[in-house]
């Protein structure tokens, strides 16, 4: 669930909506939705964000993207290979002038 409708959600039980009714309706359980009221009231709205945007965590999301490329890439090359060598090694060729 988005940030905004985390908000909205807590604002409601704060402007005295009952909470098992806010919760039915949100299809949230009564006691995640208490513990969004409580990060709301101790941190302001930050707090409800479940994804951390920070430099550090992008910077390692695009690190194990590429990670997974050259993982694949590195696969990709062993098959052609293998298929290449037909199930043999590459014999190497003498050279004669």
């Amino acid at each position: 669930m988005s940030r905004q409708r985390k908000r909205d959600a807590v604002l409601r039980l704060i402007r005295g909506e009952d909470l098992e009714m806010v919760s039915r309706e949100l299809g949230v359980t009564a006691a995640t939705l208490s513990d969004w009221r409580d990060a709301f009231l101790s941190g302001g709205e930050a707090h409800l964000a479940t994804r951390a945007t920070d430099g550090e965590a992008l910077e390692s999301a695009r690190l194990k993207a590429k990670l997974g490329e050259m993982l694949l890439e590195r696969e990709l090359l062993e098959a052609k290979i293998a298929l290449l060598e037909g199930g043999r090694p590459l014999a190497r060729r003498r050279w004669r002038p």
